[in-house]
């Protein structure tokens, strides 16, 4: 097998195990806030307090990793821990507020805007099977959309379920530009890039604390997690976010950003599971949800299902 081969097979392989690691995000999420008998949901942490807590327990084991000759500074990199910062922030938003299934699914339209980005702005090279593959996942996901719109609800609670979706779907849309981002850095340290946005995150989310609460609020927001629900942050930092990061960032130097966006689909066809395991009377998927994640895996098998051979008499 050549060399190239060998090395984009890998590195499709490192995009499949990262979206299986992601993919237990909902578990964590509903560990740490809902009552299961564990004791992990008192006191009840926010989804902000989560991804400060996710983001410096994840950035400090990647900065173990990091040699001193990695550790360097472009000004790209500025905008890419930002991008980070926000993406996270409106994930864990929507995921910890809604179904984990909305917000898993809004993000996945971040495949569509890889996609239009990476080709557009990059230059990659498109295909017809690469744009009938994101063309079907974001007929999925607007399917998903349609189907779990508030339509029923009181005037307030509709708009808080609206502001909900509409974060998930920010999102997935901030969520290509950090691919983007770790797609032009690709040559530094994947590592290190790693570590800086999840110190990044965590700094971010700090500092917005304590301009917002003040110090005496600060303290208390920071403090507030039990030794138990530290002990599963950090795992949740470096196993869920770290390492899955860390292998989809190897896996970008290899693979165009679109192509991993794609492959990384898995993860909200598999995340809604472990959800309903764990919560079913709160995530029980409905059609709509079945349809577009029927769809979504429908782009999946067909971007990669092999394509006839034409022979030449």
């Amino acid at each position: 097998m050549p060399d190239g081969t060998h090395s984009v097979n890998r590195a499709r392989l490192c995009l499949v195990l990262a979206a299986l690691l992601w993919s237990l995000g909902s578990v964590f999420m509903r560990v740490l806030r809902e009552p299961l008998g564990l004791g992990l949901n008192e006191p009840l942490l926010s989804p902000l307090q989560i991804a400060f807590y996710r983001g410096l327990f994840g950035g400090l084991v990647m900065l173990a990793l990091v040699r001193r000759a990695e550790m360097t500074f472009r000004p790209l990199m500025l905008g890419m821990v930002v991008a980070f910062t926000v993406m996270s922030g409106f994930y864990l938003s929507a995921l910890g507020l809604g179904p984990a299934a909305n917000a898993i699914f809004f993000q996945n339209t971040a495949p569509v805007w890889v996609y239009l980005f990476s080709v557009f702005i990059l230059g990659e090279a498109a295909d017809r099977r690469g744009w009938q593959a994101v063309l079907l996942a974001a007929l999925g996901a607007s399917v998903i959309v349609a189907g779990n719109w508030p339509r029923e609800l009181p005037p307030e609670d509709q708009r808080a379920q609206v502001f909900i979706l509409f974060m998930g779907l920010g999102s997935g849309l901030i969520y290509a530009v950090v691919v983007l981002f770790l797609r032009v850095l690709r040559d530094n340290s994947a590592a290190w890039l790693v570590a800086l946005n999840l110190l990044g995150t965590a700094v971010t989310l700090g500092l917005f604390v304590l301009v917002s609460d003040g110090p005496s609020g600060f303290v208390q927001w920071v403090t507030a997690p039990s030794a138990k629900q530290l002990v599963v942050l950090f795992v949740f930092g470096a196993f869920q976010m770290a390492f899955p990061y860390w292998l989809f960032t190897r896996g970008l130097r290899y693979v165009s950003p679109h192509e991993a966006a794609i492959i990384t689909l898995i993860e909200p066809l598999v995340n809604p599971i472990w959800a309903f395991l764990i919560t079913p009377e709160k995530d029980t998927p409905n059609v709509s949800m079945l349809v577009g994640g029927a769809l979504i895996l429908l782009a999946l098998v067909w971007r990669y299902f092999p394509a006839k051979q034409k022979h030449k008499d």
